[in-house]
């Protein structure tokens, strides 16, 4: 160090600042301004980021809520669907016994008029074949009492009689 204070020049320590003040100029123009200009617009990048982080973060909430929402809506929709498709349901099957029940009602009726047509039409055609009996018996017994002059006095007589009595 001594030998610097010794040979000190004065011409070169004023040169040597000079330059160095140049130097200084040059990198503060050149140098510094542009460096600091990109770490102001990285800084202002960084920052803009995070608040566009921050936005999508809270539009991701604002969409899971309304997604959570739209699903709770379409569940109780299907529950409302699922309990009308059962009333529905339990509906059709009791009108269609109800329905039943009377098509049934209807058959017996139909059936029992039936049974009480069919039970008259065979009295009347027992009756008609009793009668038709009848008649022949007494046909046949009238042929035969008839056949005696006797006997047809005798029952002339008979019916008088009877005739009076009544």
């Amino acid at each position: 160090m001594e030998k610097l204070i010794n040979e000190f020049s004065l011409g070169l320590f004023v040169w040597q600042t000079l330059l160095f003040v140049l130097l200084l100029l040059l990198l503060r123009k050149f140098a510094w301004k542009p460096i600091l200009n990109a770490v102001n617009e990285r800084e202002e990048g960084i920052k803009n980021a995070l608040e566009a982080a921050e936005l999508a973060k809270k539009e991701m909430h604002n969409v899971t809520a309304d997604s959570e929402k739209l699903l709770k809506e379409a569940r109780a929709e299907r529950e409302l669907m699922l309990k009308e498709a059962r009333q529905i349901k339990e509906k059709l099957i009791s009108d269609s016994k109800e329905q039943a029940k009377l098509e049934g009602d209807k058959m017996i009726k139909q059936a029992q008029e039936a049974i009480e047509s069919e039970k008259k039409a065979a009295v009347a055609e027992i009756k008609n074949q009793v009668a038709e009996l009848s008649v022949e018996i007494a046909e046949k017994l009238i042929k035969e009492q008839l056949a005696n002059k006797d006997k047809q006095l005798k029952l002339v007589e008979e019916m008088l009689g009877d005739i009076k009595l009544n």
